[in-house]
């Protein structure tokens, strides 16, 4: 090899080298923060976490190469849940998984930037978590477990499944925000 084609041979492996760095370095790192309303070791919220965990991986959010995650589990306490809320959103996560109407409800008293994911949500008109079901207002988008539309609608189906049932009942926990009484149609009243 003669000495121009050399130096014309280095001064291209110069100049791609900082692509090829660039594309061998990691990829970025995704936060995602989650605030639970249970205990670490409670088995339903074990699942639940083991679900998303998966689900991210499924779509190719891997845990230490392009995601991190941050599980708080707050339990009962009002005063670690508010304290696990405002870590999360001092450690700026890219977005933030609620688990429970409480969650979500203690996330949004402190803050409107993140984006929060409810997990599962009482009616989230009804507890001012959005205007609008078809399009979330604010920083909170999700899935919701028990609004109006949703149990007049499971009491067509019970009809549908079973025609002979005459008498129902509903049983809710009035201090519970995500179960709060909900107004059923008339017409889905009397099985």
């Amino acid at each position: 090899m003669r000495r121009r084609e050399f130096i014309s041979l280095l001064g291209s492996a110069a100049s791609i080298w900082p692509i090829v760095a660039r594309a061998q370095q990691a990829e970025r790192i995704h936060r995602v923060g989650v605030l639970a309303n249970y205990t670490e070791n409670d088995d339903e919220e074990t699942k639940r976490i083991s679900a998303l965990r998966q689900r991210l991986q499924e779509l190719g959010w891997i845990e230490g190469k392009n995601l991190k995650t941050d599980i708080r589990f707050s339990g009962s306490d009002a005063v670690r849940l508010r304290s696990d809320a405002n870590q999360l959103i001092a450690l700026s996560y890219e977005v933030i998984v609620s688990t429970t109407s409480r969650t979500t409800r203690t996330l949004l008293d402190a803050t409107n930037d993140i984006p929060i994911v409810a997990a599962t949500s009482g009616d989230p008109i009804g507890l001012g978590f959005t205007k609008s079901l078809s399009r979330p207002t604010g920083n909170v988008t999700g899935f919701t477990t028990f609004n109006d539309t949703l149990a007049a609608k499971r009491f067509e189906m019970l009809r549908e499944i079973l025609p002979a049932t005459r008498k129902t009942a509903l049983i809710w926990n009035p201090t519970n925000p995500q179960q709060e009484l909900v107004s059923i149609p008339r017409q889905s009243r009397g099985l």
